[in-house]
């Protein structure tokens, strides 16, 4: 990982003519309040790792922007800034067409600075319980499926075993690697309606 990173550089160079101001400006703000943030790709779009662990990331689309924190819903200071908000997920912030649209530079270091603080403190996110029947959702694919809305709702209305295929399959990576890797893949066939085994499915 690196703390400037050219894949980075070229997803932020790919994105629309509106994205990119929005996208230098996130990147920058969180190098200037973590010096020693890295850069990774991760389910295809951008993150910042802090002493190994996930600190926040962002995301662009066709006509908007997305930024958000890991440990959100830990954060006073996210509280404070989606108070008004209705959605309350890893990407809270609404869309973001405008540099302006983020809240103020202050109160965004000090929601970076918090975020700091907790990962230090060794506070991880908040799992929910899973049911008998269905099986717990891991807190990075369902980050992945929020970010991509109709795979998340393909995924939201399948039946237990349909989820669990994908779940057990990205769970059971060996490496980072693979797992981003089955991870994009499930979002493309989840999108698609497709169950993990679509294939080898009588036609």
């Amino acid at each position: 990982m690196e703390k400037y990173s050219p894949t980075i550089d070229a997803y932020i160079e790919k994105s629309k003519d509106f994205a990119q101001p929005i996208l230098h400006y996130i990147r920058e703000t969180v190098h200037e309040c973590c010096p020693d943030a890295e850069e990774t790709m991760k389910w295809s779009f951008p993150h910042f790792i802090y002493k190994g662990k996930n600190l926040c990331a962002m995301a662009s689309f066709k006509q908007h922007c997305t930024f958000g924190f890991w440990l959100e819903k830990e954060m006073k200071t996210m509280q404070e800034i989606t108070r008004n908000i209705e959605k309350n997920s890893m990407f809270s912030l609404g869309k973001i067409t405008r540099i302006e649209d983020l809240p103020p530079k202050p109160q965004l270091k000090k929601a970076i600075k918090e975020a700091m603080d907790l990962t230090d403190m060794g506070v991880t996110m908040k799992k929910a319980a899973p049911s008998k029947t269905e099986m717990e959702i891991p807190d990075y694919f369902q980050t992945a499926l929020e970010i991509h809305p109709k795979a998340l709702d393909v995924f939201k209305k399948a039946s237990p075993s349909f989820r669990k295929e994908y779940i057990t399959w990205i769970a059971e990576a060996k490496t980072e690697a693979t797992k981003n890797k089955r991870m994009k893949q499930a979002l493309e066939w989840i999108a698609e309606g497709k169950g993990r085994n679509w294939k080898y499915e009588r036609k």
